[in-house]
């Protein structure tokens, strides 16, 4: 188990470089993503520490915000000076260097339990109801239209088109969000999916009907 001191410090060194993140990046998101990594975690496996560690410094690297080299240098100089052992260390900038959805178009570098439990937990929370408020929060972040009927979702072929993009936030149910569910790994998050998906095509359905297409 981590030292609860180090633990804490951990924490508030993460909040600190999160405070300029916008709203669905904050640290209630890194809150909410540990809780649902924790419920992954009982029911399927894996070591909480790395899976907790993870967590808690996953968006320090986020490209939309950080420089990403950069970021894990710091957070691997962090850990360091906490006395996390270099194996622990190493497996944590493993997941947080594979965990973000602009990965599928490359070569997974890592694979492991915890991986997969810490990208679930971080998805889950990029749909239903809060992932719905993140798109419009994070769109608005970016000067987005929330809707344009005269530019349709895109399919990207890779991470820079991708990362690029400046569609509307509707269209990013259609590219990302609606994606999320068939991408679960553990079938636990599968299940806890399920509802957050029905909820979006829900609010979709309305929102389209008020929209009178």
């Amino acid at each position: 188990m981590i030292n609860e001191k180090v633990l804490i410090e951990i924490e508030e060194w993460a909040q600190n470089k999160l405070t300029e993140c916008d709203t669905g990046h904050d640290w209630w998101h890194i809150i909410r993503v540990r809780n649902n990594a924790r419920y992954i975690q009982e029911k399927e496996g894996g070591d909480w520490d790395i899976i907790l560690l993870a967590v808690l410094l996953h968006d320090v690297a986020d490209n939309k915000f950080f420089d990403e080299v950069e970021a894990l240098m710091l957070i691997e100089q962090k850990l360091k000076e906490e006395d996390i052992d270099q194996i622990s260390i190493d497996h944590v900038l493993k997941i947080i260097q594979n965990i973000s959805f602009s990965k599928r178009w490359s070569a997974s570098t890592h694979e492991s339990l915890e991986l997969k439990i810490v990208q679930d937990a971080d998805r889950l929370d990029a749909i239903g109801a809060i992932g719905i408020a993140r798109a419009f929060s994070y769109g608005g972040h970016r000067g987005r239209d929330f809707y344009n009927p005269d530019i349709a979702p895109q399919e990207y072929n890779n991470a820079e088109m991708y990362r690029s993009s400046n569609s509307p936030t509707i269209n990013h149910f259609y590219e990302k969000l609606l994606l999320l569910k068939d991408s679960m790994n553990t079938k636990t998050a599968k299940k806890m999916a399920l509802d957050r998906h029905r909820f979006m095509e829900q609010f979709l359905k309305q929102f389209f009907k008020e929209w009178g297409d």
